[in-house]
């Protein structure tokens, strides 16, 4: 869940317009091979690949602690977001990726307001460690990534579940194996832990895991995410399940009756499915929808995830004359 100060009133709408714009700029380059940090994919030396993605994610039931509950006062929680996202081959064997998310929240009851705004800037550096032929079967990849994320506005954490986010900065070590064969069969498998820094809050206590703390410092428990994805990846078309799961390593319950607080132990098991497809005649630009159910969890929303959008590629690398 990507769970700041008065409510603010945005215009989505435009953005989204704007976003799928530019993602139609551009029309004439080389077949688009869209990767993202926890697949094994690589993008072509000197290679650009960009565009905007929306996402609706929203929960109505959710887990105090281990308890399945609902709560008549906040109704459904809906946080929706427009990342642009942009990948960059600088060689073969390394690429650098950077996402900026704009966010905005609301609940469909109650007095608390929802929120909007930047939330936090992800940049990671993608290195294919090996490449090992399979006979005529396909390829087997290792891949290294190492990533973070930057509060890119002063948001608070402190209005959990309708924060934009935790307001930590973030620093990840992921290591991913993936095989893909000749035929389209795709399999990858992708592990992370992440280390995560303290965040302030706009008071100069709190009480939890059962304990009150005279400081407005909070310590936030570290995280590690595992997932697997399988399925059918050949001519920029991929249709892939896949199933993930995060644990956090440390953190307290949300207390009965009272709203979840920032540095909560957060676990969840999501699965979901992925499907990039060319657009026809427009073979450089690819359309994404994804989807994804969060079926059991910790202090987490049960929520149904839907990701949509436009990514297209260009490329740098000059051509030899004729």
């Amino acid at each position: 869940m990507i769970p700041p100060i008065t409510a603010s009133r945005h215009n989505p709408h435009k953005q989204t317009l704007a976003s799928i714009c530019f993602a139609l700029l551009v029309l004439l380059f080389r077949p688009l091979h869209a990767q993202t940090i926890d697949d094994g994919i690589m993008l072509a030396d000197k290679t650009l690949c960009a565009g905007a993605l929306y996402t609706h994610d929203s929960w109505d039931h959710y887990w105090e602690g281990n308890l399945e509950r609902v709560n008549g006062n906040i109704g459904t929680i809906t946080t929706q977001s427009i990342t642009m996202a942009a990948n960059y081959g600088v060689t073969s064997w390394f690429d650098a990726i950077v996402n900026v998310p704009y966010i905005w929240t609301n609940a469909s009851k109650g007095v608390l307001h929802g929120q909007a705004g930047f939330q936090d800037l992800t940049l990671a550096a993608k290195f294919k460690a090996i490449s090992i032929p399979v006979k005529q079967f396909g390829a087997l990849r290792g891949i290294a990534v190492l990533s973070g994320t930057l509060p890119m506005t002063n948001y608070t954490p402190d209005l959990q579940p309708l924060s934009l986010g935790a307001n930590s900065k973030t620093i990840s070590g992921r290591t991913t194996l993936n095989f893909l064969g000749k035929r389209g069969l795709y399999v990858n498998g992708t592990a992370a832990y992440t280390f995560r820094g303290n965040v302030t809050l706009d008071r100069p206590y709190y009480f939890t895991n059962n304990q009150l703390y005279l400081s407005n410092e909070v310590a936030m428990p570290n995280q590690f995410n595992f997932g697997t994805s399988v399925g059918y990846r050949k001519n920029n078309l991929e249709i892939v399940g896949d199933y993930s799961q995060q644990q956090t390593r440390g953190g307290g319950d949300i207390r009965p009756q009272d709203t979840p607080f920032v540095s909560n132990r957060t676990n969840f098991s999501k699965a979901g499915a992925t499907f990039k497809i060319p657009v026809p005649k427009l073979r450089n630009i690819q359309y994404w929808l994804l989807y994804s159910n969060t079926f059991q969890g910790r202090n987490v929303g049960q929520a149904n995830t839907i990701t949509t959008g436009l990514m297209y590629t260009l490329s740098f690398e000059k051509r030899a004359k004729p």
